[in-house]
C-alpha cells in the first residue's frame, strides 16, 4: 500500500527585508549574503503574526479541499514554542474546526521534528489507511541584531495531508538516521534569540548527511544515481550545493554544474527569499521542487534530508505520484510572494523589537497581516485568535 503526501501547502508572512539593507548598515559587500549564503530577502513576521498563525494559514488551503472528519491526528512540529505545557496544535484544531475525535500533539527537535512527525504520520495511515494525518511544521528564526546568524533569519510552515494512495508522494520505506548529543544550536528557556555555533553546525551538518545516507544505503539498496532530484533541510540556501557536491564525493562521484543546477537548484528558490524556516524548511524546499520545475516528475525519486541541530538527521526518499500538478498549490504560493511588502530597515527593527507582554499585561495586537488568521491580542496570559478575513 502506498503512503504519503497526498496534498502540501506553503505559507510565509507578507513582508520581507533585502537583504542589501543590512548589508549598508553593516557596511558590507551585499554579495557576503546574495553569493556566500545565498540569500536575497528574509521574510518578517508582524506583531500580530507568530508560529501557530503561520501554521493556521499553511494549513488553511488543505482545509478548504477535504472531508475533515477523517483527520485523526494533527501534529504540530516547531521550535519557536508558545507554551510549557499547551500544545499548539491545540489551537491550530480549534481554527481549522478540525473533528474532536482526533489526537493532538505539538513535537520538538530543533528543525528536524517535522520529519518525525511525517514518518509517524505515515506509519499510523499503514496501519489505518481509511484515516488521515496532518503535519504541520511552523517556526520564526531569531537571532541577535548584528550577529553572524541575523542574514538568514526567516519565517514559514508547511502542512502536509497524508494518506493512503498520496496524489503528491509516496514516501518509500527506509531511512537512514543519526543521532548525536551535541551544542551546535540551542536556545534557553530564558532567551528570546538562539545561541549558535555555525562552523561547528555545518561540521555536523555534514558528518550527519554522510551517516545518514550510509545507514540509508544499507538498509534500502538504494544506489547514489537511482535519486533524481534532492531537497535538504537549508539553514543557508548555499548549503544544499555544497551538500550535494559532499554527497557525491562519497559514492566516487565529481558533482558537475548542470547537475547541480538541474537536481539542487529548484528546492532552494523559496528559501533564497523566505530565509531559514526551521521544521517548515525541508518541506519549504520539496514545495519549491514541485512547483518550480516545469518537467512531469512522475515517478521520479526524491532525496530528502532532514537535520535538527542538538542533533538529529534523517534522510529518506518520497517518489512523486502521476497526476501530481493538477493537486499542488502553485498558484497560491506565487501570489503570496508577489504580494509580498518590503520593509525598510527602520519598519523591520520595530517589528523585531516588538514583544509580547511577560509580565502578565493584556495586548490587542496591532492588525499588520492580511492573511486568514491572525494573533488579535493577549488576555489573561492567553493568546488570542482571529479570522481575518
Amino acid at each position: 500500500m502506498k503512503v504519503g503526501i497526498d496534498l502540501i501547502s506553503y505559507y510565509t508572512p507578507g513582508f520581507y527585508l533585502d537583504l542589501k539593507t543590512i548589508a549598508d548598515i553593516y557596511k558590507k559587500d551585499p554579495a557576503s549574503y546574495y553569493i556566500v549564503l545565498g540569500q536575497e530577502k528574509m521574510a518578517v513576521t508582524s506583531p500580530d503574526e507568530d508560529a501557530i498563525s503561520q501554521g493556521a494559514n499553511a494549513a488553511q488551503k488543505i482545509i478548504q479541499k477535504i472531508d475533515k472528519s477523517k483527520i485523526r491526528t494533527l501534529y504540530y512540529a516547531t521550535e519557536t514554542g508558545t507554551d510549557q505545557s499547551k500544545a499548539g496544535g491545540m489551537y491550530l484544531h480549534k481554527l481549522l474546526d478540525l473533528p474532536a475525535s482526533c489526537r493532538v500533539v505539538e513535537l520538538k527537535q530543533a528543525c528536524y521534528s517535522g520529519t518525525f512527525a511525517l514518518q509517524s504520520a505515515i506509519n499510523q495511515v499503514k496501519v489505518n489507511p481509511e484515516e488521515q494525518c496532518l503535519v504541520v511544521g511552523s517556526d520564526i528564526a531569531r537571532y541577535g541584531l548584528g550577529s553572524p546568524g541575523e542574514p538568514t533569519q526567516g519565517a514559514g510552515a508547511v502542512a502536509m495531508l497524508i494518506s493512503a494512495n498520496p496524489k503528491i508522494a509516496e514516501i518509500n520505506d527506509g531511512a537512514g538516521l543519526y543521532a548525536e548529543d551535541a551544542m551546535d544550536f540551542w536556545r534557553p528557556n530564558y532567551k528570546e534569540e538562539a545561541f549558535v555555533d555555525g562552523q561547528y553546525s555545518v561540521r555536523l551538518y555534514f558528518k550527519t548527511l554522510k551517516k545518514a545516507w550510509a545507514e540509508y544505503k544499507e538498509i534500502t539498496k538504494d544506489q547514489f544515481k537511482s535519486i533524481g532530484y534532492y531537497c535538504f533541510h537549508l539553514p543557508f540556501t548555499t548549503i544544499a550545493e555544497k551538500a550535494y557536491t559532499k554527497l557525491s564525493k562519497s559514492e566516487g562521484h565529481v558533482a558537475t554544474d548542470s547537475e547541480i543546477e538541474k537536481m539542487v537548484h529548484p528546492g532552494v528558490l523559496y528559501n533564497r527569499s523566505t530565509g531559514n524556516c526551521y521544521t517548515a524548511s525541508l518541506y519549504q524546499s520539496l514545495c519549491s521542487l514541485l512547483d518550480n520545475v516545469s518537467d512531469d516528475l512522475k515517478g521520479e525519486k526524491v532525496g530528502l534530508f532532514s537535520y535538527g541541530s542538538g542533533c538529529m538527521a534523517e534522510f529518506f526518499t518520497a517518489t512523486i505520484s502521476s497526476g501530481y500538478k493538477e493537486h499542488l498549490f502553485t498558484e497560491e504560493h506565487q501570489q503570496m510572494f508577489s504580494e509580498r511588502k518590503e520593509l525598510s530597515y527602520e519598519e523591520y527593527k520595530k517589528f523585531y523589537d516588538f514583544s509580547l507582554p511577560k509580565d502578565g499585561q493584556d495586548l490587542n495586537c496591532p492588525k499588520y497581516s492580511k492573511a486568514h488568521y491572525r494573533l488579535s491580542g493577549i488576555s489573561k496570559h492567553k493568546r488570542l485568535y482571529e479570522c481575518a478575513k
